[in-house]
């Protein structure tokens, strides 16, 4: 098990992984600021939490309703 750890390239892992905590984090806290969305919020906080890096992304392109 640790030998296939060592072989993963986390130089390029781990800039992805803190990308996406840092999108989940703002997608949740606009989330919780905003009044109108384009479906339930609950539905948003799912997606935001479970779709990897393409929530937080389809919230902010989809989710959130224009003025």
């Amino acid at each position: 098990m640790l030998e296939e750890l060592a072989k993963v390239p986390w130089a390029v892992i781990a800039p992805l992984i803190v990308v996406q905590f840092i999108l989940v984090v703002v997608a949740l806290f606009d989330l919780r600021k905003i009044h109108a969305t384009n479906g339930p919020k609950i539905l948003w906080v799912f997606i935001i939490l479970f779709v990897n890096l393409l929530g937080p992304i389809a919230y902010f392109i989809v989710g959130r309703k224009q003025s």
